[in-house]
């Protein structure tokens, strides 16, 4: 019960940014130049980002809980800095990419959170109370690794 509060707050914080980032997708995926756009083979069907940013956001959540109530309130300003640029570049991929069509950017965008996301992953594996938490952020990083991918493929082709 004593993350279930933390939960909550991670929980509609990831969501409200995963909200707040579609919001500035303008159309998307539908859109005359994603639709010309080279992508990767390996592209995903439009479902599997959704199914995934779900089951993220929700093992992440939990993960955070988990972390944030076994960090030292002396610490808790570091992590909560960290998790805000987790957030804000999880928000700022959308804009980056689909408004503005900077996929260089975008990609940075993505390494950078990467390595937020890492650090935040590192944080958990130093607490022995985390061991069974700390497998739930492993979709993170992987889709992670999966997004740059796919942003880096137009990017190879000099698109």
């Amino acid at each position: 019960m004593r993350q279930a509060l933390p939960f909550l707050v991670f929980l509609a914080l990831n969501f409200g940014g995963l909200a707040i980032g579609a919001r500035f997708t303008g159309p998307g995926v539908s859109s005359e130049w994603y639709q010309t756009l080279a992508r990767a083979p390996w592209t995903p069907d439009g479902w599997v980002f959704g199914a995934a940013w779900t089951l993220i956001m929700v093992t992440f959540s939990i993960y955070m809980a988990k972390l944030w109530s076994l960090t030292e309130a002396t610490d808790r300003p570091i992590l909560a800095i960290a998790y805000t640029k987790a957030l804000a570049f999880n928000i700022a991929w959308n804009p980056l990419f689909f408004g503005a069509r900077l996929t260089g950017w975008a990609m940075l965008d993505l390494v950078l959170l990467l390595a937020i996301v890492m650090w935040l992953w590192h944080r958990g594996w130093a607490k022995p109370d985390m061991v069974r938490h700390r497998w739930l952020m492993l979709p993170y990083p992987c889709w992670l690794l999966v997004a740059i991918s796919l942003n880096a493929y137009p990017l190879w082709l000099g698109i």
